[in-house]
C-alpha cells in the first residue's frame, strides 16, 4: 500500500460521508448507483463507519463486520478512497442497559439520559474494555483493505465536562501530583478566601457548585487532557493493527469545551475538523456588522478563520471532514446555499491549507435528528442542485490538481491563540451580555476583532498558539512573521510574557489587545502594572477598566480612522508612562482622558496597544497601519465585496483565489501575468477580470 501519509499533505481529496447502513431499504443495485453518481462527480474520498456501534455490534460479543465489504469494494473499483471510523461516540442500547455506570455526569450524581450521543463517561473502564473490544474488530476486519488509506477515530469529541465520582478522584490525584501538598494548593490558589483552606484532599469540594476561578481554570484544563488521552489510546489502538501508510486522525468541532487542539491533535497523523457555516446572505461582503456566532459561523470572514484555526492545530495542512452539503441545522434552520457559494468555500479553505473537502453527507436522512440536515442527494434521492454544484467543484479540483500540490498558505500577520486564555475567560469572563451577565464567549469575541480586521484590510494571517511560539527563538519568528497580534491573553506565564518582549525587541510588531498580561498562569491577577511585564515596553499602562454598554466613538491622532468608527464592549483607561504615541482617541467626555489606541519603539520593533475591542471599521484602520501590504499590488484588490488570498504550492509558483462575495458582479485589474487555473487561460498584467455573482477565479502567476 502506498504511503498516504505523505500522501494526504499532497493532493486535494473531495467527497462526503456515506453511511450506506442507514438506508437499510437499498439493494445492491442502489449501492453501485451510489458510487457511480459519486465517481461521475469527482469524489476520490468517502468517510464511513463511524457512527453505527450497534451495527457492528448488535449484541454483546456478536459481530456483523461483512456489510461494509460491498462499499469499500466499490470505491475501490471506481478509484475513491476509504476513511474508515471508530464508532465510540455512540454507544449501543445494550451496553448502556448493561453497565448503565458507564453515563456521564454532567453534575455530580445526575447520570445523562440515553437516546442522544456521547452521553457515556469515557474513563469507564468498563466502556473503554467494549470501545476497545470493537475497534479491533472493525480496524481489524478492514485495516488491509486497499481502498483504506485512513482512520478516524470517534467523533467530534469533548462535548461536556464530566463530573462522574471517578473523573473527580481522578482529579484530585491529578493536582496531588501538580501541587505535591495542600499547604501548596492553598497558597497558589488563594483558598483564604472565603474559608475556602484546605486541611486534606478529602476537603477538596465538587466542582458543581464552585466559584473559585483557579479551580475552575483546573477543572476545565483536566477535562481537556482526559479527552486528549482518550483520543491517543484510541490512535494507539489503530496504530497497533493498521499498515504502515495509512494515517489516523479525528475530526474536531473547534468549540467544544474539552478540545486542546495542539495536544489533541499531537497524537494524529493529520488535523480534521467540522467547519459549518451559514451560507446565503450570511457570506456576504460587506458582512453585518455584528453578529453572534454559534456553532454555525457567520460572516465571510469566519470561513477564513476556521481554516486558519485547522491550520494552527500542528501548524500544517488539514482535512475538512464535514461541512455545508444542503441546508445544515435542523428543520426550521432551511438555508441552503446560493448557486457558486459551495465553489467558493471550497476553494477558499483549500487556499488555506484544506487537503479534503468532505460534505456531510451523500443522503439524506428520512427519520432521525437530522433529518433535515440535508445532504448531497435531497429526500427523493434524485440527483439535483446541490450535486450539479458539487460535481462543477469535483471536476474543477481535479484540473487543478498539479497546481495544489504541497500549497501552503501565506501570512503576513501572526495571531497568538491561546487555549488556556479562551478557558481562563470562560470561568471570569470579561465581556457583558445584553442583560448584564458575564459572556463565556469573552475570548472568541475579542479575538475575533482582531482577526476580522486583519481579514477584511486584506492580510492574511497564521493563527500560532501560544505553547507553539514559546517553543521558539522570538527573533526568528519576528524575522518569518512581522506583526503579531496578543488580544485576551489572559492567562500567561511570566515567560510568555517575556517572549513577547524579546519578539518586539528583535523586531517585530507586537499588537496587544484588551485582557493581555492581566493574570499570571494560575489566572490570578497580576500584581504589577499592567499588561504586565510588558507595561515599560509598551510606553503605556493602566489601572482601571470598564465595560461599555454601547460603542463609543473613536478619532485618530496618528492613525487614519474612518468616520463612525467605534470601540465596542471594553475600554481599558490607559496611561502613557513612557515615549509612546497616541494613535487613537476616545470621543467621550470621560473616556476622552485616556487614548483607545498607543504605539511605541520598543528596541528593534514595536508595541502597539490596542484598548478596546473595535469595531470592524476601526480593526481594518489598525490592521491597514500595521500591515500595509506595502509593494504588493494583489492586497489592493481586496474591497468591497472581493477578497484576495494567496498560497504557495511545492514548486514555488504563488496561487491567487479572487472572491466575489455578493449578486453583483465585481472587475479587478490583474497585477501580474496569470494563468487561470480552472479555464487554463492565460491573462496578461493589466488585463481586467470578471468576476461574476458569487464567483471565484484561481489564478496561477507566471
Amino acid at each position: 500500500m502506498p504511503d498516504q501519509t505523505a500522501d494526504v499533505h499532497d493532493r486535494v481529496r473531495f467527497g462526503a460521508a456515506y453511511y450506506y447502513e442507514y438506508h437499510s431499504s437499498h439493494t445492491g443495485r442502489d449501492l453501485e448507483r451510489d458510487l457511480d453518481l459519486m465517481a461521475e462527480a469527482g469524489f476520490s474520498v468517502i468517510r464511513v463507519g463511524e457512527s453505527t456501534w450497534s451495527t457492528w455490534e448488535p449484541e454483546d460479543g456478536r459481530f456483523e463486520l461483512d456489510w461494509l465489504q460491498p462499499v469499500l469494494d466499490g470505491a475501490h473499483a471506481r478509484g475513491i478512497d476509504v476513511i474508515l471510523g471508530t464508532p465510540t461516540y455512540a454507544v449501543p442500547p445494550w451496553l448502556a442497559r448493561t453497565y448503565p455506570e458507564i453515563a456521564g455526569e454532567r453534575r455530580t450524581g445526575q447520570r445523562n439520559h440515553w437516546g442522544a450521543r456521547q452521553e457515556m463517561d469515557l474513563t469507564h473502564a468498563a466502556y473503554k474494555f467494549y470501545s476497545e473490544r470493537v475497534i479491533r474488530a472493525v480496524v481489524g476486519r478492514y485495516a488491509e483493505h486497499p481502498a483504506v488509506i485512513g482512520f478516524q477515530v470517534d467523533n467530534e469529541p469533548g462535548l461536556q465536562l464530566l463530573h462522574n465520582e471517578n473523573v473527580f478522584q481522578a482529579f484530585v490525584d491529578h493536582l496531588r501530583r501538580e501541587y505535591g501538598d495542600v499547604k501548596t494548593l492553598n497558597r497558589e490558589w488563594g483558598l483564604v478566601y472565603w474559608s475556602h483552606r484546605l486541611s486534606t484532599w478529602a476537603d477538596l469540594w465538587r466542582p458543581d457548585g464552585n466559584a473559585q476561578p483557579q479551580y475552575d481554570l483546573a477543572w476545565r484544563r483536566f477535562q481537556t487532557q482526559l479527552v486528549t488521552d482518550f483520543i491517543a489510546w484510541q490512535a494507539g489502538i489503530v496504530r497497533e493493527i493498521a499498515p504502515a501508510g495509512t494515517f489516523v486522525t479525528t475530526c474536531i468541532a473547534y468549540a467544544r469545551p474539552g478540545v486542546d487542539d495542539p495536544e489533541l491533535t499531537a497524537a494524529l497523523d493529520v488535523t480534521a475538523g467540522n467547519p459549518y457555516y451559514t451560507m446565503q446572505d450570511g457570506l456576504a461582503l460587506p458582512s453585518a456588522e455584528n453578529v453572534t456566532q454559534s456553532w454555525t459561523t457567520t460572516g465571510t470572514w469566519t470561513i477564513f478563520h476556521s481554516a486558519d484555526r485547522m491550520y494552527s492545530s500542528k501548524q500544517a495542512p488539514f482535512l475538512v471532514t464535514e461541512t455545508n452539503a444542503g441546508a445544515i441545522g435542523g428543520p426550521a434552520t432551511n438555508v441552503p446555499a446560493f448557486d457558486g457559494q459551495w465553489r467558493q468555500v471550497a476553494w477558499a479553505m483549500i487556499a488555506r491549507g484544506a487537503r479534503m473537502i468532505e460534505y456531510w453527507h451523500w443522503h439524506t436522512l428520512h427519520y432521525g435528528t437530522e433529518t433535515y440536515w440535508i445532504g448531497v442527494l435531497p429526500h427523493d434521492e434524485q440527483p439535483g442542485r446541490v450535486y450539479a454544484q458539487l460535481a462543477e467543484l469535483g471536476a474543477e479540483i481535479k484540473a487543478a490538481e498539479p497546481h495544489l500540490r504541497g500549497v501552503v498558505p501565506d501570512a503576513e500577520v501572526a495571531l497568538l491563540w491561546s487555549n488556556e486564555s479562551k478557558r481562563g475567560l470562560m470561568g471570569q469572563p470579561s465581556l457583558a451580555r445584553a442583560d448584564g451577565s458575564g459572556d463565556p464567549g469573552s475570548y472568541e469575541k475579542i479575538v475575533h476583532a482582531f482577526y476580522r480586521g486583519a481579514f477584511e484590510a486584506g492580510a492574511p494571517v497564521r493563527i500560532v498558539h501560544d505553547s507553539q511560539v514559546a517553543a521558539r527563538e522570538p527573533g526568528e519568528v519576528a524575522s518569518e512573521l512581522p506583526v503579531l497580534l496578543v488580544p485576551a491573553l489572559y492567562v500567561a506565564s511570566d515567560e510568555m510574557l517575556d517572549w513577547l518582549r524579546a519578539y518586539a525587541e528583535a523586531g517585530g510588531h507586537l499588537v496587544l489587545g484588551p485582557r493581555t498580561g492581566y493574570a499570571d498562569a494560575e489566572a490570578r491577577a497580576r500584581l504589577e502594572v499592567k499588561p504586565g511585564r510588558l507595561a515599560e515596553v509598551a510606553g503605556v499602562d493602566y489601572q482601571e477598566f470598564a465595560n461599555l454598554s454601547a460603542p463609543v466613538g473613536v478619532r485618530g491622532s496618528g492613525l487614519e480612522v474612518p468616520e463612525g468608527a467605534t470601540a465596542t464592549a471594553w475600554a481599558d483607561y490607559l496611561r502613557v508612562s513612557g515615549s509612546a504615541e497616541v494613535l487613537a482617541e476616545y470621543d467621550h467626555r470621560a473616556l476622552g482622558a485616556y487614548p483607545a489606541v498607543t504605539t511605541a519603539v520598543a528596541g528593534a520593533g514595536r508595541v502597539t496597544m490596542v484598548g478596546t475591542v473595535p469595531d470592524p471599521a476601526l480593526a481594518v484602520a489598525l490592521m491597514r497601519w500595521v500591515a500595509p501590504g506595502e509593494g504588493d499590488a494583489w492586497r489592493g484588490l481586496t474591497g468591497g465585496s472581493v477578497t484576495m488570498t494567496s498560497a504557495t504550492n511545492s514548486e514555488g509558483r504563488r496561487l491567487r483565489v479572487l472572491h466575489n462575495w455578493s449578486w453583483e458582479p465585481a472587475a479587478v485589474t490583474l497585477p501580474a501575468a496569470v494563468t487561470d487555473v480552472l479555464g487554463e487561460e492565460r491573462l496578461a498584467g493589466g488585463a481586467t477580470l470578471e468576476l461574476g455573482a458569487w464567483d471565484v477565479r484561481v489564478l496561477v502567476e507566471d
